[in-house]
C-alpha cells in the first residue's frame, strides 16, 4: 500500500517544495520511498509551473536536499486522493 503525502503552502514555491524534499530526503534515508506518494501544491496559482524559489534551492542544495516538483495548484481531486495533507 502506498501512502500518498501532499504539502501545501500558499504558492508553492517555498515551503511545501522545502517539505517535500526534506520528507523525501528522510524517506530515502530510511529505505522508505517506495512507501510513498509525496507531492506539493499551493492554495493559490500564481506560480503554476515554476521551479521553487532559488532562495529555496539554495539552502536545499547546501544540506544536499533536492526539491523536484514544478509549482501547482492543489485541486479539489487531491482531497480524494491524498491520504495526508499538510
Amino acid at each position: 500500500m502506498t501512502i500518498k503525502v501532499l504539502f501545501v503552502c500558499l504558492g508553492n514555491i517555498c515551503r511545501s517544495p522545502a517539505a517535500e524534499g526534506v520528507f523525501l530526503s528522510l524517506l530515502k534515508s530510511k529505505g522508505l520511498e517506495g512507501q510513498f506518494f509525496v507531492d506539493s501544491a499551493g492554495t493559490g496559482g500564481w506560480h503554476i509551473g515554476s521551479t521553487p524559489d532559488k532562495r529555496m534551492q539554495q539552502a536545499a542544495n547546501r544540506r544536499g536536499i533536492k526539491l523536484p516538483s514544478l509549482a501547482r495548484q492543489i485541486t479539489e481531486k487531491d482531497l480524494d486522493d491524498f491520504d495526508l495533507i499538510l
